[in-house]
């Protein structure tokens, strides 16, 4: 499920700390600030400062929730 593109600007402006969730593993979750998006894809700034592209397919949520569980 595609977050809308209102949400995703609501969590740019408010500068939200997000969870990108990839997959079943922890590890592989990218955490980071919402920077830009298109159709397609998601620019998530890391807070190494990288610039990551992701899929918009992927699941996003605050950082401060606890991570759901992956479904596969």
């Amino acid at each position: 499920m595609w977050m809308t593109d209102e949400e995703l600007d609501k969590l740019r402006v408010d500068g939200t700390l997000i969870r990108v969730i990839r997959d079943a593993l922890e590890m592989n979750d990218i955490i980071g600030f919402v920077v830009a998006w298109d159709d397609e894809s998601l620019l998530i700034r890391r807070r190494n400062r990288r610039v990551v592209k992701m899929s918009r397919a992927c699941r996003i949520v605050p950082k401060n929730e606890p991570r759901p569980e992956f479904e596969l």
